[in-house]
């Protein structure tokens, strides 16, 4: 008798759990119809979501206020959706066809996803742009394994934008991307908006150092662009000359370098062309002959460590 007392008023109790979670479930704010309502139609339309997490959290197990709000809590109150039959729109948040505005659609998701890398969304340049969360990601019908995407790799949802850099992976010197051995946001935050081309890092160089350790110096003679911008000689995304140069040595030294040291020609391969032994008279310093003309030739052959030189003699980096 005394156990079955016992079971008695945990069942009673337990009832009166679900009551409340019941009654609080069915509280919905004004001009909301609840999941129930819009499953009734749109079952069909939520492809793969059975997996994800927004799954979990909106239709099997919400936690917060939003949660439990369910479809409504991204669509936004579709009361007068469901009761005019689906012919007003009301204030629902439309994603496809007609869509609302780009603001308005990251709001609906910035309410949930406005910590850690989302932080500063609102004023990237992806934001600017109207670039939406919905443009790269997909609630219903993710491709990805992480993240949600569009596509099955992140390469491929960036890249259905930039066009121009996917271009430049498929040159010969490379960072392994399409090897898929680092991806686009081993660099970018595609969330970011305070710091200049979404970078990881508060400039180019201290991005280039968490992989690049030994450029980082301090060096005893510092080469002025390696110290200012990696980007200066490197083409990040891609080329066709060795280590991602952005033209062939000598030509990119010579941007620089080009005159005042005796020894630089004048990039037009004219010695090549017509095999001139001696300057003529009167020449100036760096007259192209045929000793320092183009073919064959690179700077760094003799100035070995260009990134930077720690020897008391390295004052032209030769060592």
């Amino acid at each position: 008798m005394r156990y079955s007392k016992r079971l008695t008023g945990l069942l009673l109790g337990l009832a009166a759990v679900l009551a409340v979670r019941s009654a609080g479930a069915q509280a919905l704010p004004a001009g909301y119809a609840g999941k129930a309502e819009c499953l009734s139609c749109h079952e069909k339309d939520l492809g793969h979501m059975d997996n994800t997490a927004h799954a979990k959290r909106i239709l099997q197990e919400p936690r917060t206020a939003v949660e439990k709000l369910g479809c409504e809590a991204c669509h936004g109150p579709g009361k007068a959706h469901a009761e005019s039959g689906g012919e007003e729109r009301g204030g629902l948040i439309a994603y496809t066809k007609k869509p609302s505005s780009a603001l308005v659609r990251n709001n609906a998701c910035l309410q949930c996803h406005e910590k850690s890398n989302q932080l500063s969304f609102e004023s990237s340049v992806h934001a600017r742009r109207n670039v939406t969360c919905a443009s790269c990601h997909s609630t219903h019908n993710p491709a990805s394994v992480k993240g949600q995407l569009k596509t099955t790799t992140e390469m491929e949802t960036c890249f259905s934008c930039h066009k121009d850099v996917r271009s430049k992976t498929q040159r010969t010197s490379h960072h392994p991307v399409r090897e898929g051995k680092m991806g686009c946001a081993s660099c970018h935050n595609p969330h970011e908006g305070n710091r200049p081309k979404m970078l990881k890092a508060e400039t180019v160089n201290e991005l280039c150092y968490q992989c690049h350790a030994e450029k980082r110096g301090p060096f005893l003679f510092e080469h002025a662009p390696v110290s200012e911008d990696c980007a200066s000689c490197h083409d990040t995304h891609g080329s066709n000359h060795n280590r991602m140069l952005k033209q062939k040595m000598p030509t990119l030294c010579w941007n620089c370098h080009l005159t005042g040291s005796g020894h630089f020609g004048s990039g037009d391969n004219y010695s090549t062309e017509k095999g001139v032994t001696t300057a003529p008279l009167g020449a100036i310093s760096g007259y192209p002959t045929v000793n320092n003309r183009f073919v064959g030739k690179a700077c760094a052959k003799c100035h070995l460590n260009i990134h930077g030189s720690n020897s008391p003699s390295g004052a032209f980096f030769v060592r």
